[in-house]
């Protein structure tokens, strides 16, 4: 089934990840995630209908280049 290839791919492989996902990869809270890919100006979201999936490679670029205060 999907479920099972989905399981099988590394996350750092899947070319889009889901919130959750992203949020195990990068260290960011779910919340945060949610709110960031709701704005216009998100660079790494890929909206599919209601879900929000997180374009990875764009998603680590934006991470390199963000200063945490």
């Amino acid at each position: 089934s999907i479920t099972e290839v989905e399981d099988r791919v590394p996350i750092w492989l899947k070319l889009n990840l889901t919130i959750e996902e992203a949020a195990a990869y990068s260290g960011l809270g779910d919340k945060k995630l949610r709110e960031l890919v709701k704005s216009p100006k998100c660079p790494f979201v890929l909206k599919n209908g209601n879900k929000y999936l997180i374009k990875r490679e764009k998603f680590e670029k934006w991470i390199e280049n963000i200063e945490f205060v």
